[in-house]
């Protein structure tokens, strides 16, 4: 394997999976070493200049991971109003509206080198917990020492090794004041005198569901790991008491998560029981009556099947985290793939930018489904459309801002390995475990795609998006991509960066 801004050599995936993931232990089901950067709690960026991103974005970080470069964003709080690709009348339920965090690395800002000068400042009044001089455990939410201050990153001291819990599960710069700046611009915009968001952050970097779950209070809290759970709830009553005469319910639980159950088939229940016990404890604290959505968002960083037929399993958490919003809807929501963001140098987690995209992006999504009340859904395929011709599939998708269209900054996937789906742009089709190749890609309309293929597509085969990795990688980028997105307007109030929807990635099998 070459070093990491090299790519990874031609041993195939087997290699690729044992480089990037689940081996590097960060991202792995039982703790230990942790991956390069994080045993110091900090680690570059890969300072690459990222597509959709545009250049530079992040102030310039230098760690024990790498090193980045460019410049430093702003919050871009004031000014025009963000165009949207949708209407509605704003709803706020509440004075303090919660925001809870949690999952795994990327929900704890692993490896992103130093935080931008943007994120130390909080423009609106949103706000976080403060321990003080406090300690936890015990979880106690009447502790006098704890207070609610400003939301600015870091969110909390950051970790000093691996694993680590609550209080110092940090690794970096998180995405909750990006999110929250922009909830609040989005507000504003729409005619509120303001939008404040509480947000509670307890993921756990390389832990599986099991561990941050609800049952990992009753069996796991070595000090290291197993908090996630309950130093939520303890946030929720902490905040509760501290809001005083002024109303508090939880809006929403972001679970930025997966790595860890990448091959978990059971993942969309762990999810589910996951947002059933949230809501039902937290509504509890809260009094609240109305549900907490939980929403989630695609992990790409672990391999979705390699290119050894008898390890192949597409029962991932890739391809589950976008079927758990089909078949739980309204309860579990996916925003859609997190692809098109600025990844480090180990192809898995984030950039300061990155990070701070995805809230932005979680922020849109939380804005349309719980403050508009618009459910949303991600720009994604609809299954009972999938046909095929001959040489041609077809197949449609719902698109939340038409018409599609291609990324034009994305590298084009499959150009160095699986090179049959060099034309693809990020779709895959294949007969068993025989690739067929992709001739081209076009669109029919402003929500068809046609893939035409050299050979006739039999029955059965598959039509995939995104969901395959090459042995080798590209500096900067997630390990599974495509091109395909939409034409949403929306432009990041904190990134100044355009954020259109990008398609999940899939597999579904053509009829």
């Amino acid at each position: 394997m070459k070093g990491l801004s090299g790519g990874f050599s031609a041993l195939g995936l087997a290699v690729f999976a044992a480089a990037i993931g689940v081996a590097c232990s960060s991202e792995s089901n039982n703790g230990g070493t942790p991956p390069p950067g994080e045993q110091q709690g900090s680690a570059g960026s890969a300072g690459a200049s990222n597509g959709a991103a545009g250049s530079g974005g992040e102030t310039a970080a230098a760690g024990s991971g790498g090193s980045g470069s460019g410049s430093g964003g702003s919050a871009g709080t004031e000014g025009t109003p963000l165009a949207l690709p949708f209407e509605g009348t704003p709803t706020r339920r509440w004075e303090y509206t919660g925001i809870i965090g949690t999952g795994q690395s990327l929900s704890v800002g692993a490896e992103a080198g130093a935080i931008t000068p943007a994120a130390m400042a909080q423009p609106y009044n949103n706000l976080k917990l403060s321990l003080g001089t406090g300690t936890v455990p015990p979880f106690n939410p009447d502790d006098a020492a704890i207070s609610l201050v400003p939301l600015v990153e870091p969110i909390r001291p950051t970790a000093q090794g691996y694993p680590s819990a609550y209080p110092r599960n940090l690794y970096g710069e998180s995405p909750h004041t990006a999110m929250s700046a922009q909830i609040t611009k989005l507000a504003k915009d729409s005619g509120l005198d303001d939008f404040v968001t509480v947000h509670t952050v307890v993921g756990e970097s390389g832990q599986p569901m099991s561990i941050i779950n609800k049952t990992a209070q009753e069996i796991v809290d070595t000090g290291t790991r197993g908090r996630a759970y309950p130093a939520s709830l303890f946030e929720a009553r902490a905040i509760k008491r501290l809001a005083g005469d002024k109303t508090f319910g939880i809006g929403a639980v972001f679970l930025t998560h997966g790595e860890s159950d990448a091959g978990n088939a059971n993942y969309i229940n762990d999810m589910l029981t996951l947002w059933t016990d949230y809501n039902a404890d937290l509504k509890a604290i809260t009094g609240q009556t109305e549900d907490i959505p939980l929403f989630t968002s695609q992990q790409h960083g672990i391999f979705q099947y390699a290119m050894n037929p008898s390890i192949r399993n597409i029962d991932l958490s890739t391809t589950l985290q976008w079927r758990a919003g089909l078949e739980q809807p309204g309860k579990i929501v996916c925003t859609g793939p997190k692809y098109q963001y600025p990844y480090a140098q180990d192809f898995l987690h984030m950039t300061p930018l990155g990070y701070e995209m995805m809230g932005e992006k979680y922020a849109e999504v939380f804005y349309s489904h719980v403050v508009l009340a618009k459910p949303w859904v991600p720009l994604q395929p609809l299954e009972e459309t999938v046909a095929r011709n001959g040489r041609v599939i077809t197949v449609d998708f719902h698109v939340p801002v038409p018409p599609l269209a291609w990324d034009s900054e994305l590298p084009e996937p499959h150009q160095m390995d699986l090179t049959e789906w060099a034309q693809g742009r990020g779709f895959e089709v294949r007969s068993g475990t025989t690739r067929l190749t992709i001739e081209s890609v076009t669109f029919v309309d402003d929500d068809t795609v046609q893939i035409t293929t050299t050979t006739d597509v039999p029955a059965g085969a598959t039509l995939g998006y995104a969901a395959t990795s090459d042995s080798k990688a590209i500096a900067g980028w997630s390990p599974r991509w495509g091109k395909l997105r939409d034409s949403d307007p929306f432009v990041g109030a904190f990134t100044q960066k355009a954020q259109p929807n990008y398609a999940v990635a899939f597999e579904l099998t053509v009829p």
